[in-house]
């Protein structure tokens, strides 16, 4: 049986900006990840996921300049490029662009309006294309005002060379400094079933008509409401991470799911939870049984 493919009326669709997209989107942070039948990394399994995620109605993809250090933006164009009219390929600024070591557990931040612009050209560069539709400022650093490095995105946009500004890893305080330099069209924090410390956020995203992309939209905590999607799951014949997503795509209307993968099985079954039905009832069971904890301190946003 062919898959099936998404429209705008299955998960409907969301403003970012003046572009369209559906509202279930593709993070393509592990695409350079991909390997072959034999377990080896391999190029073209990556260009082929990258094919197929936009075969199967996607047509919003999450980058970033460090995702596979550039790899990421190229297998992008490889795949895609001349992109469609529909598709919205979104990249990211602002981690130090250094190779890891085993002690880190992140890159570390890099703010610098200097680097930023740097970062921003090599992007271009690397997805063929002479304006980034959605860039954002992938994390605050500390060693510089946050006003400053979103100033950098402010005058790229000015130039041409971006078309929307978008923030990540922002609390409420650094959400509203970004805006009281540009115009705010996304924010992209960590949000799931479990990890809720950014309903402040996300509020004012509703209010304000901002889109709202979750990272790790299907990353289980060992939560309360973990059970109980693994009774959804079980009921509905489903997997525990199409039942995660469902429970996003209801949450919330300006909520873009953005689940990644490295891998072509896992990409379908993400696509597939756009047709699976739950009911109002057990949606409303899993926002009790998700409700944050109060007194609950932020999780780092460099975890």
């Amino acid at each position: 049986m062919s898959a099936r493919i998404l429209d705008d009326a299955t998960t409907g669709t969301i403003k970012i900006g003046d572009i369209s997209v559906r509202r279930l989107g593709f993070g393509a942070m592990r695409i350079s990840s991909a390997r072959n039948a034999e377990g080896k990394l391999d190029r073209a399994e990556a260009v082929k996921l990258t094919k197929r995620v936009y075969e199967r109605g996607v047509n919003f993809f999450d980058a970033a300049n460090i995702y596979g250090y550039g790899a990421c933006e190229e297998i992008i164009a490889e795949a895609l490029h001349p992109y469609p009219k529909d598709v919205l390929i979104a990249s990211k600024a602002g981690f130090a662009t250094i190779e890891m070591t085993k002690e880190m557990r992140s890159l570390p931040p890099d703010g610098n309006p200097r680097r930023i612009r740097e970062e921003t050209e090599k992007s271009l560069r690397r997805l063929r294309v002479d304006c980034i539709d959605l860039h954002q400022s992938h994390v605050p650093d500390p060693a510089y005002p946050y006003a400053d490095t979103i100033g950098a995105f402010a005058e790229l946009q000015k130039e041409g060379k971006i078309r929307h500004v978008g923030v990540s890893n922002v609390s409420l305080e650094q959400l509203r400094i970004a805006q009281s330099v540009v115009k705010v069209v996304s924010v992209q924090n960590r949000y799931n079933v479990g990890s809720r410390d950014s309903e402040d956020v996300l509020a004012a995203c509703e209010k304000e008509g901002i889109a709202f992309l979750p990272y790790r939209p299907v990353g289980l905590r060992n939560t309360p409401a973990d059970n109980l999607i693994a009774e959804l799951a079980q009921k509905h014949h489903a997997a525990t991470q199409q039942v995660a997503l469902v429970w996003l795509l209801k949450h919330s209307p300006v909520m873009l799911p953005i689940p990644g993968t490295s891998n072509i099985h896992h990409l379908d079954e993400n696509i597939d939870a756009a047709w699976l039905s739950i009911s109002d009832a057990e949606i409303a069971a899993l926002d009790a049984a998700a409700a944050p904890q109060e007194g609950k301190k932020a999780a780092s946003p460099f975890s």
